[in-house]
Formats: structure tokens, sequence, C-alpha cells
């Protein structure tokens, strides 16, 4: 049997392993959306600038919104024969329509087609992403405005540093997932030009209006460069690459969820809708829910890495390579996705344990920082003597197993004589983090004003 894509040039088929590497409907169906949009577009242009008859125009958009509604509707009968989403469409609407099918592709290739769909696609999943990167900032300063005074251990190297509030510990990944969404916006603004009207890399002699069809789709404005038209694909790479840090940031509190709540730690609860339990050992209550979150963005960086290899060696302009574009991406983005879901819920469903974490901030002489403080600002010793002073008591407290603020006012005169009873107003936890009230500390009144300043930017920016 002959090609049917390719006419008279080819007299017999595709083996079936040719088949089987090229076709990729069973993934780029995806993009059902995006081109019949673009076809739409196009379509409306041709009729327009009169390289198609009128009539022909409006029966082929008539058609492209029947083949959408079979689709939709799930009776669309999808062909690997066929190879593509573009030429799956273009089949059906030839079995609609009949012969005026066949214009639609004027002034077009299915290489300008391919790229339009794809920014269309990655376009509409960060805009849909952003969405979902604003309510888990919600969430997450919603929390931190209810725990706003909630003293925890901060730690530097896994190791107690100084007492923080779970109102602030949440307020950085407000910031994080802020500078996500900041890289999301980016990388939509420049990608938001349109490559229909390329054609296969050398533009057309058909006098085509690209603006116009750039200002049906949405798009600012038309791509500049033929070549580069159809042969770019950093829009999906910065698309990737936001997804990736961003995948990187949920990795890091899922992974501070799981340890939050071992029993070893116990500072956080998640209840049922996000835990599960062992098969073996009924006591089990696992976080698989943050494990997941923390799992899948190794797929999201693969994704990544993966076209960046593709990418690195291709001449322009369209290589057959570019294909592997779509299933990396349709996957990272989708799990991102689902990861920010995930991760939005459990943040509005843990319980955070405020006796266990204020105990645990206490722990490994947390507030030595803030005795090191009271020194220099109190006695006017130089930051690096009382650094060896505090290290001292430290170590005499450690010696007697006890917290700092149990030792005695002659314990730590033993050290350093001129140590008053006024040190002891800067010891307990809840002291030390009152204190922290500079710019970005974590005093409680810092987090709160920081929490509600959120809550409003998020309400003002979602009306």
């Amino acid at each position: 049997m002959s090609n049917q894509m390719w006419g008279g040039r080819f007299q017999s088929g595709p083996d079936a392993i040719m088949e089987d590497i090229n076709a990729s409907i069973e993934f780029d169906k995806a993009l059902w959306r995006q081109d019949i949009a673009g076809s739409k577009a196009h379509v409306a242009m041709l009729g327009k600038q009169g390289i198609i008859e009128a009539k022909d125009a409006e029966e082929i958009a008539k058609g492209l919104d029947k083949v959408a509604q079979e689709i939709e509707s799930g009776t669309f009968t999808f062909s690997r024969a066929l190879e593509d989403i573009h030429m799956n469409i273009e089949s059906r609407l030839a079995d609609l329509i009949g012969a005026a099918a066949g214009r639609l592709h004027t002034a077009r290739s299915r290489n300008d087609q391919v790229a339009t769909d794809m920014r269309l696609w990655v376009r509409d999943t960060l805009d849909a992403l952003d969405l979902q990167m604003a309510d888990l900032q919600h969430a997450l300063a919603e929390k931190a405005l209810d725990y706003a005074d909630a003293v925890m251990p901060g730690f530097t190297h896994l190791q107690s540093a100084q007492p923080v509030t779970f109102g602030h510990h949440l307020l950085a990944y407000v910031e994080m997932i802020g500078r996500d969404r900041g890289r999301v916006k980016d990388a939509r603004k420049r990608m938001n030009e349109n490559p229909l009207g390329a054609a296969a890399l050398a533009g057309t002699s058909f006098p085509i209006d690209r603006a116009m069809t750039a200002k049906t789709l949405g798009f600012d404005r038309p791509t500049a460069n033929s070549l580069d038209s159809v042969s770019d694909r950093d829009f999906v790479l910065e698309a990737l690459s936001a997804a990736s840090i961003c995948a990187m940031h949920l990795s890091r509190f899922a992974e501070e969820i799981v340890i939050w709540t071992t029993p070893q730690f116990g500072l956080v609860a998640l209840s049922d809708k996000f835990t599960t339990g062992s098969s073996i050992m009924p006591q089990k209550r696992n976080p698989d829910a943050a494990e997941l979150v923390r799992a899948k963005s190794g797929r999201i960086i693969g994704a990544l890495t993966s076209l960046l290899i593709v990418m690195k060696g291709l001449p322009l302009t369209y290589a057959k390579d570019m294909q592997e574009d779509k299933e990396g991406t349709f996957d990272a983005l989708s799990s991102l996705s689902l990861c920010l879901a995930a991760m939005s819920g459990m943040v509005r469903d843990m319980t955070p344990d405020r006796k266990a974490m204020k105990k645990a901030a206490g722990s490994g002489y947390a507030t030595a920082t803030d005795l090191a403080d009271w020194l220099v600002r109190t006695l006017k010793m130089p930051f690096r003597n009382a650094h060896h002073v505090t290290g001292k008591i430290v170590g005499l407290a450690a010696a007697k197993k006890i917290g700092l603020e149990k030792l005695t006012l002659a314990e730590m005169q033993s050290v350093e004589p001129k140590i008053s009873a006024d040190v002891f107003t800067v010891l307990g936890v809840e002291k030390s983090v009152r204190s922290r009230v500079s710019f970005g500390g974590t005093a409680p009144s810092n987090v709160k004003r920081e929490a509600r300043r959120w809550l409003s930017l998020l309400k003002r920016k979602a009306s």
C-alpha cells in the first residue's frame, strides 16, 4: 500500500518498525485543542486574505468544530497510521467536508503547526500551574498566620541552631513559590510569539497576515525569523526549568514533612487523608504523599535534562528528534500539577504539635547565640570574645546535662564575673524568637505582618 500522506513520492507503506518509532499520536493527541485552535485561526486568515475562497474557509471552520465535538465526546477514532494529531484531524476533516479540507494546509507546514500547538499548550499549562502555585502560597500563608508564635527548632546542618517560629518557616516556602511564579511568568511572556506562518523553514510566498493569526491566538506578535520559529524549543526548556526548580522546592518541603512526622521528631501530624498504613506493621502511618512529591521531582528534572540533550546537537532547522519534546514535557508538567495539589492538601491538613515543637526548640542549646548577643550588647564585649565565653558556659551546662536557663547566676559568673541576672531575660526560646525583630526575622509580630501581607497580595491578584 502506498503511503497516503506523502502521495506519489512514496510507492510503498512504512515498515512496521518505522511506524512504531515514527508515530506520535499516542501522546501528541494531548494537543488536539491547540491544533484545532491554530487551524481555525489559520483558515480564517487564509479566507480574509483571499488565499482560499470564503466559502471554503467557512466550511473548514465548521468542519473543525465538528471534529472538536467528536474528540470532546470520545467518539473520535485516532489512527497510528496517520502518525500524529495534525494528520488525524485533517483526515477526519476530509471525511466530513471533502476536498475543501485539502486547502487548510495552504501556506503552512507541520513544522510551524506543531511549534504553534506546543507553544499554546505550554502557555495554557503554565497559566494553570501559576494558579496552583498561588493556591499553595495561600495555604502556607494561612497556616503561617495561625502558627505565627509557635516556637520550633531552626536547623543548620540538620542540627538545632536557633529557635524560630513555625509560621516563619512556612513563609520561607511562600517566598520560594513566589520566585517560581515569577519564573513561570517570565517564561510565558518570552514564549508568547506566534510561529504560525513560518511554514517549513523559509516562510511562504502566499500573502499571509501573521499579525492576524497572532492576535487571534492571543500571542503578542509573530516570531521574527522563520528558521528560528520552527527550530526553537527554548520555550519548552524554560518551562521545564521553572518546573524543575519548583519541584526541587516542593521536594525540600516534602523531605521536611517526612522528618517532622517521624515519632523521633513528632513535630507535625498528617491525617488519614495524606498517609497510608503498612501491610505488616499495624502501628505505621506513612507520609506517602510527601514521599511521592519528593520522588516525582526526579522525573520533572529528568525531562529538562533529556530535552537539553536532544536539542544540543541539532543543526537548524527542524529535525524529527524534536518530536521527543512532548512526552517528557507532558509528563513533567502533569506531575508538577499533581505535586502542587498534594502539597496544598498536606499544608491544609497538617497539625503542628506546639508542645513538642517548643520542647525541641530548646534542645541543643539553641539560645546560645542569644547569650552571646547579650554579652555583646550589655557588656560591650567583642563578639569573638562573647562567642568564646558562651562556648564555655554551654560546656558547663552540657556537663551538668541541663539547659542554659537552668544554670545559676553564680555558675555563669564562674566563667564571666560581669554577667548579671538580666541575662535570664534572653535565655528562653519564646524570648529568643520575640527578640528577632529585624526585617525578615522570626519574631511573631513580623510573621503575622508578613502572612497578612501575602494573603492580601494573593487576594488582590486573584480578583
